[in-house]
């Protein structure tokens, strides 16, 4: 018996309701779910190909399989949300001039959901390359695909369903580590506690998971991982791609922050072959950003994730190749094309070379505070991070404008938030409308002239850290046990030693006139007086082709919008060095 849509339920699932999304999610359905037009239908039509599929053929596979757009001409299919554990929840059915997909199918990793058809279905299948065509080609029609599979990636993340299934004690210091990294890259996931879960209790009596296995990952594809490192994520989920050493890019960008993203999304767009590594997520430290006032355009201010994920929609959209986790390790410059080492060893070469790779946390001088990252010790205040410290006091350390931002957004759910600094005021580091919002905000406390001198704790985490006052001398002890760190960062540009990139005292990228004065400094200390110095573009370092943007370059401001315009100047500078190189090369 042919199966109709009401009656088609592709797998069984321990849940009787699909899990909600927000009110106002619901009410902008109509943009997640479009119906295309008959005219529509007929424009998709070049950049695909017809095929049929018989009643419930499996059509796409959770973690499997990889396309662009599927849009339905006859018949129906049935999309439903899926675990890995075999569980599912069903979302919806597409009919004629509906299309399956979500942002992942802009750059063609696999998708997150099953797909049945309901009856014989007639599709147009549109492979990634040609999607990616259609939405530039097609302006008008690509603004109401692209606004369809960000709100559906939007809808998952809500529904916190699909994706991979984290299984591990509650409070495990891991957990929280590959929480973030799922979280800081828009990747819906589901954890479970073996104590309160019968499935993940019998996968933990299956796998018998030592203290360092911790915890179980079961991918999209079914495939379980202990304590995986967010490489193996990465591998999991598409996110990073197998890259092939012999391709020589356009450019190579280290670091996919607001500059990186910005050279991504511009070189893309004008047709350079662009590889963006990023060794973390995805916006860099501006994505933990709970929100940015001052940028142009942005009236009512936008939160640094929304704003770096509309910018990775972007850069996908012109064909960059995203790579995360992609940790550069080494530079290699003498040789050309460029060369730049991965953490696994392999190299990928590219004719240019942008370093956008932007700043690490700092640490402050304790000696046990690896033990209690991410069990106490955090260096974001994403929600994972607010919904461990509801209704709890809180510490956070530092004096910037993000520790500002981070402050206000965590005094929303904790009891109360302790300001921590060294100085004694934030009038020097801080912008005045966050000084001024801190200032309004009852349950923020401002202690000046203190720093954490000890912490205190145990395996299951921090229990309590030691205060002391600058001016007197006096200690105390707080048990406070969620600290939050923004002390500021130092560049991240000591893999660069080998290439021999000029670096100021404080390790920071020289580039363009910095870079002549240097080295004329230089000449003139060793005796040499060439009549003419070499002429560096603005953003080019001491070596040719290699170009550093956004906080990692020497005099630079530390800013988004001066981060995103310097990542758009560079690429001028690309094409200028591209278009004078010998035509051999």
């Amino acid at each position: 018996m042919q199966l109709t849509p009401t009656q088609f339920v592709p797998e069984a699932s321990r849940h009787d309701a699909v899990p909600p999304v927000s009110q106002n999610l619901e009410s902008r359905r109509y943009q997640m779910f479009p119906v295309l037009s008959e005219a529509e239908i007929k424009k998709l039509q070049r950049f695909g190909t017809v095929r049929t599929y018989g009643n419930g053929v499996r059509i796409l596979e959770a973690g499997h399989t990889t396309f662009g757009l599927i849009v339905t001409l006859a018949g129906h299919i049935a999309i439903s949300r899926y675990d890995g554990l075999g569980n599912s929840w069903p979302i919806t059915e597409h009919g004629r001039g509906e299309f399956t997909g979500e942002v992942s199918q802009l750059a063609g990793r696999p998708t997150l959901v099953n797909a049945f058809a309901v009856g014989d279905v007639e599709a147009l299948v549109i492979p990634p390359e040609s999607l990616r065509a259609l939405v530039i080609a097609e302006a008008e029609l690509g603004e109401r695909i692209v606004r369809a599979l960000i709100l559906r990636r939007v809808g998952l993340l809500e529904a916190n369903s699909g994706g991979p299934v984290l299984v591990a004690p509650a409070g495990h210091g891991r957990l929280h580590q590959l929480r973030s990294f799922l979280s800081s890259n828009a990747y819906p996931h589901t954890v479970l506690d073996p104590k309160e879960d019968e499935q993940a209790r019998s996968l933990c009596e299956y796998y018998q998971p030592g203290p360092d296995d911790w915890p179980l990952v079961v991918c999209p594809d079914g495939s379980v991982k202990k304590n995986p490192s967010n490489a193996d994520m990465g591998r999991c989920l598409g996110l990073l791609p197998e890259l092939d050493e012999d391709k020589v890019w356009d450019v190579i960008v280290v670091g996919a922050g607001p500059a990186g993203l910005a050279t991504s999304v511009y070189a893309g767009s004008e047709g350079l072959s662009v590889l963006a590594l990023e060794q973390r997520a995805y916006g860099g430290q501006a994505a933990a950003s709970a929100r940015i006032e001052n940028y142009l355009g942005f009236p009512t201010g936008i939160s640094g994730g929304a704003l770096a994920g509309r910018a990775f929609v972007q850069a996908q959209k012109f064909g960059v190749e995203l790579a995360i986790p992609a940790p550069a390790t080494r530079l290699v410059c003498d040789t050309y094309p460029l060369e730049v080492q991965l953490a696994e060893g392999k190299r990928i070469k590219g004719r240019t070379v942008v370093l956008s790779c932007g700043a690490r946390y700092r640490r402050p001088a304790l000696d046990n505070i690896a033990q209690f990252e991410g069990r106490g010790i955090y260096y974001w205040a994403s929600r994972i991070e607010a919904n461990l410290c509801q209704s709890e006091e809180v510490i956070l350390v530092g004096g910037g404008n993000s520790a500002g931002q981070a402050a206000v957004f965590l005094s929303g759910h904790a009891k109360r938030v302790h300001m921590v600094i060294r100085g004694d005021g934030l009038k020097a580091t801080m912008s005045t409308y966050l000084i001024e919002r801190i200032h309004a905000t009852g349950n923020i406390e401002l202690h000046a002239h203190t720093e954490i001198v000890d912490l205190e704790g145990d395996d299951d985490g921090l229990k309590g850290v030691r205060l002391r006052n600058n001016r007197t001398g006096e200690e105390h002890d707080s048990t406070v046990c969620r600290v939050f760190l923004f002390i500021g960062a130092d560049p991240n540009t000591d893999w660069l030693g080998d290439c021999g990139v000029d670096v100021d005292p404080q390790g920071f990228i020289r580039t363009g006139h910095d870079v002549t004065k240097a080295q004329c400094r230089a000449n003139f200390e060793q005796g040499i007086y060439p009549k003419d110095q070499p002429q560096r573009a603005p953003l080019e370092t001491s070596v040719p082709g290699v170009f550093a943007i956004g906080d990692v370059r020497a005099g630079s401001t530390k800013r988004v919008a001066a981060g995103v315009g310097e990542g758009a100047q560079v690429v001028s500078q690309i094409h200028a060095f591209l278009a004078n190189l010998p035509l051999a090369v």
